[in-house]
């Protein structure tokens, strides 16, 4: 099932407790983005297809990583990218999102999502795997 534009967002500003949905809208943009370059093949087409267009297109046409990140260059990355951002907001921002994401994943998806990410990754997507 597809989420509606306006379901997404609402998800994300409610879970990064944004006061504005251009600030949900802006780490939803930028978290996705960061994920598709770490998501290949099937399994980001399959993410895709769950996601409203405009964000299932930013992750179809991510930003280019020279290597996979590690859970916390990819909250980095993210802080980087987000104007006034820190690390600690950019790990809410991160949490917000892919929390979102997950939930419109699915179980299944999110285990094939979850095994083309580098260790970790299940924490940022608030679905920690048993070790």
């Amino acid at each position: 099932m597809v989420l509606r534009r306006e379901a997404f967002l609402g998800q994300v500003k409610e879970r990064g407790e944004y006061e504005t949905e251009q600030e949900a809208q802006r780490a939803a943009r930028v978290v996705l983005a960061l994920l598709g370059a770490h998501l290949v093949g099937e399994v980001r087409a399959q993410l895709a297809a769950r996601l409203p267009e405009d964000f299932a297109l930013i992750l179809l046409n991510p930003l280019q990583s020279a290597e996979p990140l590690t859970p916390e260059r990819f909250v980095r990355a993210t802080a980087a990218w987000i104007e006034g951002a820190t690390e600690q907001t950019a790990t809410w921002d991160v949490g917000a999102v892919l929390s979102t994401v997950a939930d419109a994943a699915g179980q299944d998806l999110l285990a094939q999502v979850l095994f083309q990410l580098p260790a970790g990754y299940d924490l940022l997507f608030g679905h920690p795997q048993p070790t």
